[in-house]
């Protein structure tokens, strides 16, 4: 009987965890063994006792490591080598480690990975089908940074949110914009019409604008070939220099007219395409708020300084990091969920048994095994590296 082992998240200001006491009899009615370490799921509201009382044990980070062949993280190795190092000591080739690993953002950290010997699965990779939709981790944290992208821009601004009239005169509504219409586009819409606002949005994906309109915002058409904005995995691809260039020529004064921005526009392993540019700051209200959900790849907005608060002639550029990780109790849920259902469809009899031959999602997740890394895409990113 394989020991699924979750340790505590030690990656800077990670409040996550990877399974909350909910899934443990999941994995024990599966044959699955689970040792969580002491503490890990109290920044997310889950107390040490709800894990017990589920029928996990306890035990220090050495002992969850030590007797667990399968280890979930949220944060793993390549999201955070500096802090993950002393954990990479004490694995070897008879662990797997299950856990966002950011393969292609930062392929050169999956070396030690490989040097340790022990197989490595990244939940980035996870495919766009509809048999890995419940698995597809990536989208549920999508959703929530979406979400809370607007929360933080209605915070920020010194503007009212919804239309109101009052005895004090009347208030017009803040007119928002979403740039991006996937996961994280189509929640940040939803969200700031139940907070009132006006909101258009924009995406290079021509077939987002029946999603975008589902959601009741605007889709902003602008006249550019977008035929291969989207890759088969269902991921946009990058466009090239010129095709951005006029893209921002066009935007400008749609952003210009906007109260509240959000820019979602990511491409896995690349920089961030550069949307909004300083002369569109510039154009826009003193008192605008744009935050910006790519920042981690360097922002959509040419002002994005990443995890910090830029003001730029009275405009607010947020670039947040992990919005996930601030609502920590329904995003480990909804790991939770992602995880166990992966890790299900990797195990047979109570044993992790993949066939990365002909299981697509085992294959396409795969990063390293038996001392090599294994994934195109990541061999790919570490050459170019």
């Amino acid at each position: 009987m394989a020991t699924i082992g979750v340790p505590k998240e030690i990656a800077p200001g990670e409040r996550r965890v990877a399974l909350v006491p909910a899934g443990i009899q999941t994995l024990k009615k599966v044959g699955l063994d689970v040792v969580v370490e002491r503490g890990a799921g109290e920044a997310a509201g889950f107390p040490d006792a709800r894990y017990e009382a589920e029928g996990a044990r306890l035990a220090d980070r050495a002992g969850v490591l030590g007797a667990a062949r399968i280890v979930l993280q949220v944060s793993g190795y390549g999201e955070s080598p500096t802090a993950s190092a002393a954990d990479l000591a004490q694995l070897g080739k008879d662990h797997v480690v299950i856990a966002f690993q950011d393969p292609l953002g930062n392929a050169p950290a999956m070396k030690p990975l490989a040097e340790r010997g022990l197989t490595a699965f990244s939940m980035e990779l996870m495919p766009r089908i509809t048999r890995a939709q419940s698995m597809d981790a990536l989208s549920s944290m999508a959703t929530l940074a979406g979400y809370k992208a607007v929360l933080l821009a209605a915070m920020t601004t010194p503007r009212m949110i919804p239309m109101l009239t009052t005895a004090a005169g009347s208030y017009p509504p803040a007119k928002a914009l979403i740039i991006g219409a996937g996961v994280a586009g189509l929640q940040a819409i939803s969200t700031a019409r139940r907070l009132g606002a006006v909101v258009s949005a924009y995406d290079v994906r021509p077939a987002a604008k029946e999603q975008v309109e589902s959601v009741g915002a605007k889709f902003v058409e602008l006249p550019l070939d977008t035929s291969a904005a989207e890759d088969k995995g269902g991921y946009a691809k990058a466009l090239g220099e010129e095709f951005y260039k006029k893209q921002r020529e066009l935007l400008g004064n749609v952003v210009a007219d906007s109260d509240l921005v959000i820019t979602t526009a990511a491409i896995p392993g690349k920089r961030s395409p550069v949307l909004v540019t300083r002369d569109m700051v510039a154009r826009m209200t003193p008192g605008s708020v744009i935050v910006d959900l790519a920042a981690a790849r360097g922002g959509n907005c040419e002002l994005t300084r990443a995890d910090d608060t830029v003001v730029s002639g009275g405009v607010t550029i947020l670039g947040p990091l992990n919005l996930p990780a601030t609502v920590p109790n329904h995003a480990s849920q909804m790991y939770t969920r992602n995880i166990t259902t992966f890790l299900l469809h990797l195990c047979t009899g109570g044993e992790l048994r993949t066939d990365l031959e002909s299981d697509e999602i085992a294959r396409e997740t795969c990063i390293v095994r038996a001392g090599a890394i294994v994934h195109p895409r990541v061999k790919e990113a570490l050459g170019a590296s």
